[in-house]
């Protein structure tokens, strides 16, 4: 006997097709979350290049006051300084050893923030290289389009899906129709003798009265595809404004960058020349720490500007939906 629905009842084609609309939102899911999770290894790595370039901004300043002291301490052995200044200098120099340590104390913090990221658990030190070229690979998108955002991709299958849902359940209202077939072979007991019959036709099946299961499963459906739907809106307008938001960060991470290049090379000429006079007793002692400090500031204000740049970039591609780091 063979048998097969033609039409109703069931519904399969909605209900295969709602199968695949949801294996398409898994997909889009799976996608999502791998980026989520490179933009948040990406951070991790950067905050670890600001921590470290911060700390041989001080580094630097550390040196500077190093050699001032040095210098300080000759004239005042000569006769040339008071003994106050000499100590304001020493004093300054010590506050900036303790702010480096600090700064060794946040790198080192930063290194094990991002090993926890990438499940490492061994406590190895974390080297980074000098010039790594996946920094390079991030790009800032030429157009602000998230049509293809993971996100909504998924909405957009879940939509699909409770359509479908919607339809097979309107689909226990529509008649059944059945195709049988039945082919059988007798052979007798008593006389050497068989024969054969066979019978095919076509049935019809109507749900008269279900106890309003049908109708239950249609408002249940229906409600289902209004969420979708809602959530698919919400979802569109969050993104749009997240994109925008992202792509302001990053213009104005761009112009403290370009700000911060011309403030450090206008803080180190006046550093130089500031050490040339000091050195030739033209130049107070306060006058040399202020010049120092900001220094100190400018570099460190561009080793922070140089990683929020590139971290900048990464949010913008996370919030259109984009591979953090875009194939080579």
């Amino acid at each position: 006997t063979v048998a097969y629905n033609l039409y109703g009842g069931g519904s399969p084609t909605a209900r295969l097709e709602a199968a695949r609309s949801g294996r398409v939102a898994a997909s889009e899911d799976v996608r999502a979350a791998e980026n989520r999770l490179g933009a948040t290894v990406v951070k991790a790595y950067l905050d670890i290049r600001k921590a470290r370039d911060g700390v041989a901004a001080i580094e630097a300043g550390v040196k500077s006051y190093e050699a001032a002291v040095a210098v300080a301490r000759a004239r005042y052995d000569a006769g040339q300084m008071l003994k106050a200044d000499l100590l304001s200098l020493e004093v300054q120099l010590a506050q900036t050893r303790e702010t480096l340590s600090s700064a060794r104390h946040g790198a080192a913090l930063a290194g094990r923030a991002f090993a926890f990221v990438l499940g490492d658990d061994t406590n190895t030190l974390i080297e980074l290289a000098e010039d790594d070229p996946s920094v390079g690979l991030l790009s800032a998108p030429a157009a602000a389009d998230f049509s293809r955002h993971p996100d909504l991709l998924g909405l957009q299958a879940r939509v699909r899906a409770a359509t479908a849902m919607l339809q097979a359940a309107r689909g226990g209202r529509q008649p059944s129709v059945n195709a049988f077939a039945t082919y059988q072979y007798d052979h007798g007991w008593q006389l050497d003798h068989g024969a054969d019959s066979w019978m095919a036709g076509v049935s019809v099946d109507l749900n008269v009265f279900d106890g309003g299961q049908t109708s239950g499963r249609i408002r249940q459906a229906t409600a289902e595809l209004a969420a979708a739907k809602e959530m698919l809106r919400k979802a569109t307008l969050g993104i749009g404004l997240e994109v925008e938001q992202a792509r302001l960060a990053h213009e104005d991470a761009q112009e403290r960058l370009a700000v911060s290049v011309e403030t450090v090379a206008q803080a180190t000429e006046s550093a130089d020349l500031s050490q040339a006079r000091f050195e030739g007793g033209e130049m107070l002692i306060s006058d040399l720490i202020g010049v120092e400090g900001r220094l100190i500031e400018a570099r460190m204000r561009h080793a922070f500007a140089v990683a929020d740049e590139r971290l900048a970039v990464a949010d913008l591609r996370r919030a259109l939906g984009l591979p953090i780091l875009p194939s080579p």
